[in-house]
């Protein structure tokens, strides 16, 4: 059986993984595809939500790592805003600050100088839009022309325990809905032209994965997808991991691209 999952870490073996401590929080390395992911685990998102928390200081550490030092940046929130689950990608983008208008004498006005440029994006899905992701961002980047893209989703895993426990980031671009059996046009640095660094919390686990866990083998596919219709496990709290999750990945955006602003100023400014 192929089990779904969107974490490198659950697709490699041990030995191929690097793993550091800090802060409470397990970092793991995994190089693959040309590219580096970095995972960041801890005992639940949820209750990391302090200013000064450990975890969005090391995600912003990790974050910068991946980035270019200069140029403007497009951040883009993946996913349907109306589907709880799918929602982390949308709902980050909505608290990223947006900085690429803010420029002469706006800037000398407010005191926001020397911001780095900031554009966001919230594609929507093919079934609402009519449009794939890929050929929104596609079209803006070919306008704003950016250093590079942050792309936000929600993510599969194949182990529940990961859930809303764990932040993945790559700099190898991303495939939307690849870990729910529904992959749409890859956005990474080859098809778009500039460097992509993917960025996301898993949210579910395929329902057939979960069984088998569950049941230690055994024939699971007709019940965990009745009539050929998959279905994805997703926890009882999924509302409170989205909310703090993409605020905690919005904030770790702000950081990274603005780090002259302070927590308690990018909550003012970007809500």
């Amino acid at each position: 059986m192929n089990f779904r999952t969107d974490l490198a870490l659950e697709r490699t073996e041990p030995s191929k993984q690097t793993k550091r401590t800090k802060d409470g929080c397990t970092v793991t390395r995994v190089e693959e595809g040309g590219g580096v992911y970095i995972t960041l685990e801890v005992e639940s998102i949820s209750d990391h939500i302090d200013a000064d928390d450990a975890l969005l200081e090391l995600l912003t550490e990790e974050l910068t790592s991946l980035l270019p030092k200069e140029g403007p940046v497009l951040a883009a929130g993946l996913g349907n805003r109306a589907v709880t689950p799918d929602a982390l990608g949308p709902l980050t983008a909505e608290r990223v600050l947006a900085t690429r208008h803010i420029k002469g004498e706006i800037a000398k006005v407010t005191g926001l100088e020397g911001l780095r440029p900031v554009a966001v994006v919230s594609p929507g899905v093919l079934g609402c839009t009519g449009m794939e992701a890929f050929e929104v961002l596609q079209a803006v980047v070919n306008e704003t022309k950016p250093s590079a893209v942050i792309a936000v989703d929600a993510l599969a895993a194949r182990s529940p325990s990961r859930l809303g426990c764990t932040v993945q980031l790559s700099s190898t671009g991303i495939s939307p809905g690849a870990g729910v059996g529904n992959s749409r046009p890859r956005i990474d640095a080859q098809t778009l032209g500039v460097a992509v660094v993917s960025l996301g919390i898993p949210t579910v686990v395929d329902a057939s994965t979960f069984a088998l866990d569950l049941t230690d083998g055994g024939d699971v596919q007709e019940k965990a997808a009745p009539r050929g219709a998959p279905m994805m496990v997703t926890p009882r709290e999924i509302d409170l991991i989205i909310e703090r999750g993409s605020r905690l990945l919005a904030m770790g955006i702000n950081r990274a691209l603005n780090p002259s602003l302070s927590v308690e100023e990018f909550s003012q400014l970007a809500g």
